[in-house]
């Protein structure tokens, strides 16, 4: 089992105590409520914690931007996001554990039958402010533009829009409670969730990271994880080839 220095644990966990972000928004990734999250993010923030040697504090957020500004504001040690370019310049990422998709929901009467439909000019897309496929969508879109909200269903419905997008588990569910709804059902993009810390902390203490998430991987952790979550359609991220030979 992976554990860490004393070194790392005084890198990683500097008060003391392990704080790890948790985005509460994401329903493949964290269930429950502030005082009670559950959830694979919250099972691995809780096994670092163990492999630290010391205890650990969720700090719980409804959306992805608002776990990634309580890191980089210092207010957090440990991140559970999307892995994005944009995010990189202040993020260490290990490797993903898990691997979602990102889809797009349009009205039954629309002729849009798969992603590359969606982008067309005139076209609006209702999207979660600051998530990855905000960050996606707005670097790749070439012609349909991104409305922002706190939850893309709700700009999609509220304005009126063409398109809304998210992760494929929730939009599911959003689209088979609307008879005037249906899902795009190929996938736009595939969302790699890492854990993630600040830039800032040494190397190794990245290296044991991604150490710790390659075990979890390997050795069932994180799919039991989903599936006392009862999320069985999300997928264990693909364990790293070793390069070292």
């Amino acid at each position: 089992m992976t554990t860490a220095t004393a070194a790392i644990t005084d890198d990683l966990a500097p008060t003391g105590t392990l704080r790890a972000s948790i985005n509460l928004g994401n329903p493949v990734l964290a269930q429950g409520t502030l005082e009670a999250p559950t959830g694979v993010t919250v099972d691995i923030a809780r096994e670092v914690g163990v492999r630290l040697g010391v205890p650990v504090e969720l700090r719980c957020f409804d959306a992805a931007r608002k776990s990634y500004e309580a890191m980089a504001s210092g207010q957090a040690d440990l991140c559970f996001l999307a892995v994005d370019p944009a995010r990189e310049a202040e993020v260490a990422f290990t490797a993903p554990y898990v691997v979602i998709e990102g889809v797009f929901v349009v009205r039954q009467d629309s002729d849009f039958a798969k992603p590359d439909d969606v982008d067309r000019p005139g076209v609006r897309v209702g999207v979660k402010r600051g998530s990855a496929y905000d960050l996606f969508l707005s670097r790749t879109l070439q012609h349909a533009s991104v409305v922002r909200g706190e939850e893309g269903a709700d700009e999609f419905r509220g304005q009126g829009l063409e398109v809304a997008a998210g992760i494929r588990q929730p939009m599911t569910t959003y689209a088979a409670a609307d008879a005037g709804l249906r899902l795009i059902e190929e996938r736009f993009m595939q969302i790699q969730q890492a854990v993630g810390t600040t830039r800032t902390r040494r190397p190794e203490t990245v290296q044991f990271l991604r150490d710790v998430v390659e075990e979890l991987k390997a050795n069932g952790f994180v799919a039991e994880s989903l599936r006392r979550a009862n999320q069985l359609d999300a997928t264990v991220a693909p364990l790293l080839r070793d390069t070292s030979n």
